[in-house]
């Protein structure tokens, strides 16, 4: 549950002008509330409580983000196909910019690898930024967006569409294939929404 410490007039403007819909807070002590995008904020005094199961989507439109950021994501299916879920971290030179987790359904590992890159864009493209290194564990997958391998699965080309076309609201990006101890956070994400499903 993301707490962000701020100027809570100014978070609810940027809401605002977001065209995220505000309501009066529930108690005495809130000031105000907003649902957007599967997430609930609660603004107190001077911080921000964020809930819900997509915390980031509020969380992009209060943040301050941009530049440069190190994307790392992750998929995993239990059966292949079987139960899956995703997980993604982003990074900055300040550390930790925001981090999640989701199950997905029943794919195959493939699937759930593109599912986290997919998710890890619409991330990255939320929170404003504008280049990014990104790493993932699935050689078949980097290989396959940076065109080195081809793909004879149509569901697999579509992601490689979709992936593309988020790309193009970066001004500059790089994949690269990582060792699974380099993507260890994504991977222990990934995971958890497994275990707690």
């Amino acid at each position: 549950m993301p707490v962000i410490e701020c100027d809570v007039a100014a978070a609810r403007e940027r809401l605002a002008d977001a065209g995220v819909d505000i309501q009066d807070g529930n108690t005495d002590h809130e000031r105000w509330r907003a649902t957007h995008g599967g997430a609930t904020a609660v603004a107190y005094d001077d911080k921000v409580v964020v809930q819900g199961e997509s915390p980031e989507a509020i969380e992009a439109i209060l943040s301050d983000a941009g530049g440069r950021a190190h994307v790392y994501f992750d998929g995993a299916s239990r059966g292949n196909p079987g139960p899956a879920a995703i997980g993604w971290v982003i990074v900055t030179s300040d550390g930790i910019v925001t981090e999640g987790n989701k199950t997905i359904g029943r794919t195959t590992n493939n699937q759930a690898e593109y599912e986290a890159l997919v998710q890890a864009l619409r991330v990255a493209r939320d929170y404003g930024f504008d280049t990014l290194e990104l790493r993932g564990d699935s050689e078949l997958i980097v290989k396959q967006v940076r065109g080195e391998y081809d793909t004879n699965d149509p569901d697999l080309r579509e992601y490689r569409v979709t992936v593309h076309e988020l790309l193009r609201d970066f001004d500059d990006w790089s994949l690269t294939h990582v060792p699974r101890e380099i993507n260890e956070r994504a991977d222990e994400l990934a995971n958890d929404a497994l275990d707690d499903a």
